[in-house]
């Protein structure tokens, strides 16, 4: 492919970041121009890079970025045309705790264009504030369905949720570890994805002792505890399994990524 938008998910704290880096790195090392970026509030994919690579555009979603840009967006077009007072209204109205997520869809949803023409790879936030996000973007589509001109029909109308269902155009990458609780967390993100009608594309189970070699006695006697795990994933729950092993230290700078 040389275009598609890569969504890196999972709970927080099982490497998201430097899987969606080292992807991002590894599609331009092939030729092509990427898009990193990043809806989670930590940020921390220009920590984790560590430099500068031509053809690489990182950059994140900041909330309160987004949410100063779309209410000076609002105000510029619908309160154009409004008197002083109805300007005041308005933006009493835009400062709803509401606004912020409006604005943060409104980003995701540029990000999510993008793709129909290049690379973009998104590290999400933790599980909890994706799922938000996604819920957003069902919302939006059955707004916008409902009120669509039955006479138009819905051969023109693309929402953001459509793209996030058409497996040519979005691969969802589920990023765990091979523990009990991040595999049962990814698990009933899988579901949750699959109600809305996004069919993940692949696991990556990340900081597996077994992909490692280790000989270490007691490491041996817990990787017993990955394999069924490992098997968990790999049996039942993923069309494609990727193992990852364990490092001394988190791959950190384009050349470790």
């Amino acid at each position: 492919d040389t275009r598609g938008l890569i969504m890196v998910m999972g709970k927080g704290g099982v490497g998201k970041t430097t899987i969606a880096s080292a992807i991002a790195i590894g599609l331009v090392a092939r030729g092509h121009s990427v898009h990193l970026s990043t809806t989670d509030p930590a940020a921390h994919l220009a920590m984790t890079l560590d430099g500068q690579l031509p053809g690489l555009l990182v950059d994140r979603i900041d909330p309160k970025a987004e949410t100063v840009r779309y209410i000076a967006k609002a105000m510029e077009t619908r309160g154009r045309d409004l008197d002083e007072a109805g300007k005041a209204l308005l933006r009493e109205d835009l400062e709803s705790p509401c606004t912020e997520e409006v604005a943060v869809f409104h980003a995701f949803s540029r990000i999510v264009s993008e793709a129909r023409s290049a690379f973009v790879v998104l590290d999400t936030a933790p599980t909890g504030h994706s799922l938000l996000l996604m819920d957003a973007t069902g919302a939006y589509h059955r707004q916008m369905v409902q009120n669509l001109p039955s006479k138009t029909g819905n051969g023109r109308l693309i929402t953001p949720l459509m793209r996030l269902q058409d497996s040519a155009y979005t691969h969802v990458i589920l990023v765990t570890l091979a523990e009990t609780t991040p595999v049962s967390q990814a698990a009933a993100l899988q579901d949750d994805l699959r109600r809305a009608g996004i069919e993940p594309f692949a696991w990556v189970i990340n900081k597996c002792l077994v992909a490692g070699g280790t000989r270490d006695p007691l490491l041996l006697r817990r990787l017993s505890g990955e394999r069924v795990q490992i098997a968990r994933v790999h049996d039942g729950l993923a069309k494609a399994t990727y193992l990852l092993p364990r490092l001394p230290a988190p791959p950190v700078g384009i050349a470790a990524l």
